[in-house]
């Protein structure tokens, strides 16, 4: 029996992870001298408001190497573990699970999806499909190595206010942004996260994000995407219909964005993953 573990900021909604009996490790989030445990004890609207009165952009942190071995150890005697982390380039938890199997000393595979929020729980899910498929570890790695490799993930930033907050953009520029409505368009490249277009207007926005999904695939009809979002159900309704309208994907998971992936994405962002 495979089991499969996996950090917090996978973004699937409760209903799935309690259907599946997926294992979470999760990280945590600082708000001034305040910490909270992702899952647990913050919900993400709560997130969102303290995240909007807060000065200083929160922090999240890692999982450490203990609590992802006492979830190996746990799990070891049903057989073997998979652990699917957050991109190593975004987070050390990739480093804290491979600590933990050394630590735990148990048959524990560690696997960098390269991807946030639900580009990484939709690797989750397509592990768990295979699992119950009875496909080996090796077989499942090997399958989504290839499949993270075409994933794309592009990242709707509705505001620049996290990216001012954070220090990598002064005031005066993300107030520039705001009365040009400069809305900015970031996708995942390698498990990294870069600029890829900037639009002037919502609407143009929006509609260049169909014409990027367009450009990068042609048959959906077995692909299921992923959206997440920060306070923004109109927009990502919006994107749900032409999508479903122009590509008619196999499905498409939508959910409320944790406070891992909030702190990057800020209030009104979207991270849409096929």
């Amino acid at each position: 029996m495979l089991s499969i573990v996996s950090d917090s900021s996978f973004d699937l909604p409760r209903e799935l992870i309690d259907k599946h009996d997926i294992h979470v490790v999760p990280l945590h989030v600082n708000i001034g001298q305040n910490v909270y445990t992702e899952g647990l004890d913050i919900t993400p609207q709560e997130f969102y408001h303290y995240m909007a009165e807060a000065q200083e952009l929160p922090k999240t942190s890692q999982p450490t190497p203990a609590a992802f071995a006492d979830s190996f150890k746990k799990l070891s005697p049903l057989g073997h573990v998979l652990c699917l982390t957050i991109s190593s380039k975004l987070s050390g938890t990739y480093q804290s699970a491979c600590l933990a199997k050394t630590l735990a000393d148990v048959p524990v595979t560690v696997f960098d999806t390269l991807a946030g929020s639900l580009g990484h729980g939709l690797q989750v899910l397509k592990a768990i499909d295979m699992a119950q498929k009875g496909f080996s570890v090796n077989e499942i790695v090997e399958r989504l190595t290839a499949y993270k490799k075409d994933m794309t993930i592009l990242i709707l930033l509705d505001t620049l206010e996290n990216i001012v907050k954070g220090g990598r953009l002064n005031k005066f520029q993300g107030s520039l942004a705001k009365i040009l409505n400069i809305k900015v368009l970031l996708h995942n490249i390698e498990g990294a996260v870069d600029i890829l277009e900037k639009v002037h207007g919502k609407k143009r926005f929006l509609n260049r994000t169909i014409e990027i999904i367009a450009e990068r695939k042609k048959d959906f009809s077995d692909t299921y995407f992923g959206i997440t979002h920060v306070n923004n159900s109109k927009d990502v309704e919006f994107l749900k219909s032409l999508i479903n309208e122009k590509f008619h994907p196999r499905g498409i998971l939508i959910n409320e964005m944790g406070p891992t992936m909030a702190t990057y994405a800020g209030e009104g962002g979207i991270i849409l993953s096929f």
